[in-house]
């Protein structure tokens, strides 16, 4: 009787440590290579890796959890996290801490090649779409002395947050520059709130910056200290980057954006939202059909999302779209 009391105690515990550790790897199910219906026939717990907290990830990536419980009667129950963007998102997507992930394309380039951040490790993961493009945001403080990007030799510079597609642009465009990222500045590796902070008070010289327009932390920087900081144009580092990755582009952030004299030259790069390549079809489908079918509410929420179109959702190159995305997209 006794023997028996602890083989049930044992199964019922056994079964709730795996409902407790399974309600993110439920929704990652291996996908079953069946016909695409686009619907959920069970509930799924979707976890969604954004960015910064002031950034458009998290604005969007809270929107877009929203708007899944809504487009399906509440069977997706997405939550967004604040993370430290598009490096670390990977890595925790690979890992099944999150089921959706939104990445800079350069980075998920990498990630799917192997390359850069990932250097021969080549990640399972595919896209639902391409969405919104990125603009590379270079801001220094009046009086530091900084007219090029080389002029940030010596200077305390804000990369981004350890692990994000923001720090890996930074030193890509410092390195275009001439520069060593690890010894020819004094690297801050902040996330955008601290960085800001930072801006403001004067403990930071310069900031690099890759998010989508209006960014809320840099609309609050121009804001509040807007005789103090200024753009910088990196128009000319371009060549050099698109030998690293060829999916930056030139581009223009507009003076409308955050209040500005005049429009700022830059480098742009395209964001994508990612998956593991083994999602289950059916959710990917749902994932994506409602990334378009809200698009409205979307854009509420930020103004970046209007950047969201069909014309573009296929152009994912190097990384493969979904098979469930395809049947979305039509």
């Amino acid at each position: 009787m006794r023997r028996a009391a602890i083989i049930v105690v044992a199964v019922a515990v056994s079964a709730a440590l795996l409902s407790g550790c399974g309600g993110r790897r439920d929704n990652a199910s291996t996908d079953s290579g069946g016909t695409v219906t686009c619907e959920v026939s069970q509930e799924a717990r979707v976890g969604i890796a954004t960015g910064n907290a002031t950034g458009v990830y998290f604005a969007l990536g809270n929107a877009y959890a929203e708007q899944l419980a809504a487009a399906t009667d509440g069977k997706v129950k997405a939550t967004a996290a604040e993370t430290g963007a598009s490096v670390q998102n990977i890595q925790q997507l690979v890992a099944g801490t999150y089921q959706v992930a939104f990445s800079l394309a350069d980075t998920a380039a990498d990630a799917v090649l192997g390359t850069g951040s990932f250097d021969g490790r080549k990640q399972p993961v595919q896209a639902l779409s391409r969405i919104y493009t990125n603009y590379t945001h270079v801001i220094v403080r009046e009086g530091a002395g900084i007219n090029a990007v080389a002029d940030l030799r010596g200077k305390r510079v804000s990369t981004g947050s350890p692990k994000s597609g923001t720090e890996v642009i930074a030193n890509r465009l410092l390195a275009a520059a001439g520069l060593n990222p690890d010894t020819d500045i004094a690297a801050q590796r902040l996330d955008l709130t601290k960085t800001v902070d930072g801006m403001k008070d004067g403990s930071i010289d310069a900031m690099v910056w890759s998010g989508g327009l209006p960014t809320p932390g840099v609309t609050d920087l121009f804001t509040t200290a807007r005789d103090r900081v200024r753009f910088l144009d990196i128009a000319g580092q371009l060549g050099e980057m698109r030998k690293v990755n060829p999916g930056y582009e030139q581009g223009v952030i507009p003076a409308a954006a955050y209040g500005l004299a005049a429009d700022v030259p830059t480098i742009v790069v395209p964001n994508l939202l990612l998956v593991r390549d083994d999602l289950d079809a059916n959710l990917a489908c749902v994932l994506t059909r409602t990334l378009f079918d809200r698009k409205p509410q979307l854009e509420q929420a930020n103004p970046a999302a209007k950047g969201i179109t069909r014309e573009t959702a296929r152009n994912t190159a190097p990384v493969n779209l979904h098979r469930g995305s395809e049947v979305a997209l039509g």
